[in-house]
């Protein structure tokens, strides 16, 4: 599934971020297509408590496999490293678009693009699923 977000202007005073750092706003006009970027390596996914479009349990494997490293999940528990947020505390503030943009375009020292397809949206709904 692809969701687009389209936004007219330019003007970027005053807005804020959700603690997930600068997030690359695209310059995709209106009406034209971008080809699909990534695969997934997990089936396809089934709707979760998490919130999202993802699987909860899935995403849960994939966290421990390419985000644990850096973000913690459990609350009061600080990331391993320092920088990188505790998504446990900072999952009921976010959303699956955010979440997803993230994973996608990485920012500060996280890469962009760790996962992507069916298993970005499972690993979305891991984290929503830590702020329920």
């Amino acid at each position: 599934m692809v969701t687009v977000i389209a936004i007219a202007g330019t003007d970027t005073e005053g807005s804020t971020s959700v603690g997930l750092g600068s997030l690359p706003v695209s310059t995709q006009t209106p009406g034209s297509t971008a080809a699909p970027t990534g695969g997934s390596t997990s089936p396809s996914s089934t709707p979760s408590s998490g919130g999202g479009a993802g699987d909860v349990a899935a995403g849960k494997t994939l966290f421990d496999d390419n985000c644990a490293s850096c973000h913690s999940a459990v609350a009061g528990t600080p990331s391993p490293l320092p920088a990188a947020p505790n998504l446990a505390e900072l999952a009921p503030t976010l959303d699956t678009q955010t979440i997803l943009t993230q994973i996608k375009n990485g920012g500060g020292p996280m890469p962009a693009g760790l996962v992507s397809g069916a298993d970005a949206d499972n690993v979305a709904a891991y984290i929503l699923s830590l702020g329920q």
